[in-house]
């Protein structure tokens, strides 16, 4: 048979050595340990001669399963899984890097990663350049200087900013560093970034993956040897997911080629709808044929994604009184969910970062991240025209 495709791969892949009792779903075990009557299996299964499960932070067959799944979409060797996706960022920086070394990454990942790279790296004496993202022959330049590890993340959150992933592996390698790309807004149905060169991929599990809102996680994809390297730095440190939220993430990626596919397309619609508003000054969209990335996404993308973002006029003033006029939309600090979700990037990916390091970072205070959800697009395009045209006069006229 030929490879199954992404839909397919959604639904099956990882699942059939983990279900029991005759069930067509992978059941949640919570079990903390796991007992061996045979003291010699027991230790081989302790230093990992055999396949089996010990104790909960390190193994567990739910969150297995879960892995498993994100590896197949990956086109992965290995994967393993944390509790958050800061955990996966945070744990895989923790281990490739130490003091005396140095990561080029670019200036618009999001805040908490941003955070890692201007306040906690620096105190571990690892030197961070923090390049102006698009701005590759820059990147390439700090790249051949030399570094360790090579992180970007594309598009980005949340002005969905283009790097080329295939350039700057080639500068990354002939540096000798460790390429991560954090993949959580492409999702594996738009991007394969391993497929590109690529040595490891970072997820957000929370968002797109679960896509209901309702499970945090993250997952990190890439070869063996590496994986490997990361597992050992989570299982002792202990950022662990957990079975049931495991078992409601592979829930969720059963639907993740539908889910992602209409996000796709209504986050297009309404990145066109939103140019023909008068109360609004920029779209941020990589499927816009203006968008500066937009040749490069439609080279290494398969789709563009369900996530954008637009500038208002008023700004902050107009933001505050758009937002609770909307219907269809969540106001809330999360993406990728089935329902809409909007909200400024002051509290939502930059809550972490002042004014003036967002406007650094090229992020206007009125600034509104939009995830389009799965809804009927007439009537989320219905709802921003009904927002927009009950704002007060005043707003725009300054």
């Amino acid at each position: 048979m030929n490879e199954p495709r992404m839909s397919t791969k959604a639904i099956w892949a990882g699942e059939s050595d983990y279900l029991a009792f005759g069930a067509t779903q992978v059941p949640v075990v919570h079990s903390v340990s796991y007992g061996y009557d045979n003291m010699d299996e027991w230790y081989e299964v302790a230093i990992g001669n055999k396949k089996g499960h010990i104790y909960g932070r390190n193994t567990n067959p739910t969150v297995e399963a879960f892995e498993d799944k994100i590896r197949l979409l990956e086109g992965a060797e290995a994967a393993t899984s944390f509790s958050t996706g800061m955990a996966a960022i945070s744990n895989t920086l923790g281990t490739f890097l130490f003091p005396g070394d140095r990561v080029v990454s670019i200036k618009d990942t999001y805040g908490g990663t941003n955070k890692i790279f201007t306040e906690f790296l620096p105190k571990q004496h690892v030197d961070v350049i923090l390049c102006e993202t698009g701005n590759h022959e820059a990147i390439e330049e700090e790249i051949a200087k030399g570094c360790q590890v090579l992180y970007l993340e594309t598009p980005t959150n949340p002005t969905v900013k283009i790097t080329d992933i295939t350039r700057m592996v080639r500068a990354g390698k002939a540096a000798g560093a460790i390429v991560i790309v954090d993949n959580t807004f492409a999702t594996p149905i738009n991007q394969n970034p391993l497929e590109l060169g690529v040595d490891l991929v970072i997820h957000s599990a929370t968002k797109f993956l679960g896509g209901h809102a309702d499970a945090l996680g993250g997952a990190l994809c890439g070869s063996k040897e590496l994986v490997e390297k990361v597992y050992h730095y989570r299982e002792i440190n202990g950022a662990t997911l957990d079975p049931m939220s495991a078992y409601l993430l592979l829930r969720g990626m059963k639907t993740l080629k539908l889910r992602v596919d209409k996000q796709n397309e209504n986050a297009m619609k309404v990145a066109e709808h939103l140019k023909t508003i008068d109360g609004v000054e920029s779209v941020f969209y990589p499927g816009l044929t203006e968008h500066p990335g937009h040749d490069i996404a439609k080279q290494q993308m398969r789709g563009f994604g369900g996530m954008l973002s637009f500038s208002v006029k008023g700004g902050v003033d107009t933001v505050r009184h758009l937002l609770p006029k909307l219907k269809y939309a969540n106001r809330a600090a999360n993406l990728g969910a089935v329902e809409t979700i909007v909200g400024p990037s002051r509290t939502t990916s930059h809550v972490e970062c002042t004014p003036e390091e967002r406007a650094a970072m090229g992020i206007p205070e009125g600034l509104i991240r939009y995830s389009a959800g799965i809804e009927d697009i007439e009537d989320l395009i219905e709802d921003l025209d009904q927002a927009f045209h009950a704002l007060p006069e005043h707003l725009f006229a300054r």
